[in-house]
């Protein structure tokens, strides 16, 4: 690949996950704050990102790999992405904030799947040159949040005037330019003929299945589902929970979590390779019961480096469970299903359980509070530690130890 390809590629990289890092993180504090929004209706919120993901598949493959380009499709999405942008920065309530979330994650999730598209199209070897160009959306991830941060929109005085509510405009402008920028991107062709049928069981993945009578895969793809019910405590309220106890600068120590994440998915092939899928798996389940309890007991004087901790513990919980078992699940599909497994598991995952995880965490929310109205935070995060200590026990008993190869997993993490 050419070097000008490389950097054309990487900036789009930067600019897709900029946008979503821009105002996805502080979302939780942003809607009780500024739209007096409750916490099962932060949940409602949250819950789009689970639609988007069930209705990605179908932009994707009815739409994008049948009959307009990637790059174009991508363009489309984004600059309409822009204008759902500037409606909610305008927004001034929650039912009128709806609306527009909803339609912006539909949107906004099939565009994950086109940047891929349109990377892996121009490269000879994905395995080797991939990497390089998707760490750029991290990096863009993390100078949203120290922009935020650098802003003072998330200071104490900034969610007094209501600054949060510039996140959407910031973002906007990023969507707005990724939306024009894509129609200059190397030329990305549909990759299904026109002529050929292709069915919801296709486009679903929903021909992986079949995986399922297998045992071990069973219980590893509802542990998967499960562990995502703590997952969404922590998207929905790691922001608001660190604003609330007076950490300086929150948004912008949270990016500490994408550090980590870049730095433990290189450790990730030894460990996979030395230990084996189980004992990884479990240590990626039982880093959420530890970054859980950590958020519980800490705080922002004595118990900062627990509460700086238990965001460090996102490489581990990403990398180890989720980028593993993506590993895990290529090495079970085989050559005929590897597209639909996963297909399936994200669809299962961000999906059906991230749906489960953010409607549980409101009600969690809504429930435990103080008698001067303040939130009960141990308890909130108690009840995610305690039910991913419940699905790592499950995993523990139930599932087999078993091999992978060592090639497959260099090739899913390069």
């Amino acid at each position: 690949m050419k070097i000008e390809t490389k950097a054309r590629l990487s900036f789009m990289m930067f600019l897709e996950f900029f946008i979503w890092g821009g105002w996805f993180v502080t979302l939780g504090a942003f809607l009780p704050q500024n739209l007096q929004a409750t916490g099962t209706q932060t949940a409602a919120a949250f819950s789009t990102q689970s639609f988007g993901a069930i209705i990605a598949p179908f932009i994707i493959g009815l739409i994008a790999d049948k009959y307009f380009n990637a790059e174009r499709i991508l363009g489309v999405l984004h600059l309409f992405g822009a204008a759902l942008m500037f409606m909610m920065f305008r927004s001034d309530n929650f039912a009128e904030f709806y609306p527009y979330i909803f339609a912006y994650m539909v949107a906004y999730m099939p565009t994950l799947a086109l940047v891929n598209s349109v990377s892996f199209n121009q490269m000879t070897d994905p395995a080797k040159e991939f990497a390089v160009i998707r760490v750029w959306g991290t990096i863009g991830w993390i100078v949203a949040g120290v922009l935020i941060s650098y802003f003072g929109w998330d200071s104490t005085a900034g969610l007094q005037e209501g600054l949060l509510r510039n996140t959407f405009m910031l973002s906007g402008i990023a969507s707005a330019v990724l939306g024009v920028y894509s129609f200059t991107l190397p030329k990305t062709p549909p990759k299904i003929p026109k002529g050929e049928k292709l069915s919801v069981s296709d486009v679903l993945g929903l021909d992986a299945l079949r995986l399922l009578k297998n045992r071990n895969f069973l219980i590893f793809f509802i542990s998967s589902i499960l562990i995502c019910i703590p997952l969404a405590f922590y998207y929905q309220n790691a922001s608001p929970f660190l604003i609330d106890v007076g950490m300086p600068n929150p948004t912008g120590k949270m990016t500490i979590g994408q550090v980590s994440e870049v730095l433990f998915m290189l450790l990730l092939p030894v460990f996979f390779t030395k230990y084996g899928i189980k004992k990884t798996l479990l240590v990626g389940m039982l880093a959420w019961v530890a970054r859980y309890a950590l958020f519980a007991f800490g705080d922002a004087g004595s118990g900062m480096y627990m509460l700086l901790l238990g965001i460090a513990l996102h490489g581990i919980c990403y990398d180890f469970f989720f980028v593993s078992g993506q590993i895990y699940t290529d090495s079970k599909a085989g050559e005929r299903y590897k597209s639909a497994a996963q297909g399936m598991i994200t669809l299962a995952t961000y999906g059906v359980g991230m749906l489960i995880g953010f409607w549980v965490a409101g009600l969690v929310t809504d429930h435990f509070v103080n008698a001067d109205q303040t939130k009960d935070w141990q308890t909130i995060w108690l009840i995610p530690s305690g039910i991913a200590a419940v699905v790592t026990l499950l995993f523990l008993v139930l599932f087999k130890e078993e091999g992978v190869a060592k090639e497959e997993v260099m090739e899913k993490v390069a």
